[in-house]
């Protein structure tokens, strides 16, 4: 049993590879790294499951988890497809005193968790990619898409800039960065950075 687990916060600026690193060190059975599935209600991708990469539901499935006091964090961006929100629930997935967690998400995210959890309990993970070729995977990604939402695409990408400031990393406290230029040197460093904690 653990004497108290952790919640591994992956995160960083679209298309730096994040989900790829989560799956990635999911899989090490070693870690026993459960995940947290976060909630959206923006569409679903043609390629994600319900339940899986999120728990797809509407605003008034949110509203409801907003009355009952039960979001741990919640993001709500303007897109060019109207508000998408995500977040995550306090809805009984996560259980510190006997378990790890692994989650992906972004700054914000990663501080409203911390700020829930304590800083004992949450450790940073900052992936980072330089951003021509981030703007590379990111239009392979979407050109990939039944319906490719470029216009959505670009407005995240210059929105990153903004969001994942030096200013604000600073303030978070984000002194450590994973750069993800080669994938297999990136997922040593954090597993090193997660044995280091268990």
């Amino acid at each position: 049993m653990l004497v108290m687990g952790k919640i591994f916060y992956i995160f960083g600026k679209s298309a730096s590879g994040k989900d790829c690193i989560f799956r990635h060190i999911k899989e090490e059975e070693s870690f026993n790294l459960q995940g947290i599935t976060l909630y959206t209600t923006r569409p679903r991708r043609f390629n994600e499951t319900d339940h899986k990469e999120y728990i797809f539901i509407s605003e008034e499935e949110l509203k409801a988890f907003q009355d009952a006091k039960k979001v741990i964090e919640l993001r709500t961006y303007q897109t060019m497809h109207g508000p998408w929100s995500y977040g995550m629930m306090d809805d009984g997935q996560i259980d510190l005193a006997n378990q790890d967690y692994l989650v992906v998400g972004v700054l914000e995210s990663y501080v409203s968790t911390r700020d829930y959890f304590g800083t004992d309990k949450v450790v940073p993970l900052y992936i980072e990619v330089e951003d021509g070729e981030r703007l590379s995977r990111a239009l392979r990604r979407e050109g990939k898409q039944e319906i490719p939402r470029y216009a959505e695409m670009c407005r995240r990408f210059l929105t990153d800039s903004e969001d994942f400031s030096e200013e604000r990393l600073a303030a978070a406290g984000i002194v450590k960065r994973y750069r993800n230029h080669d994938l297999e040197q990136c997922l040593n460093e954090i597993r090193a950075e997660i044995r280091a904690h268990k």
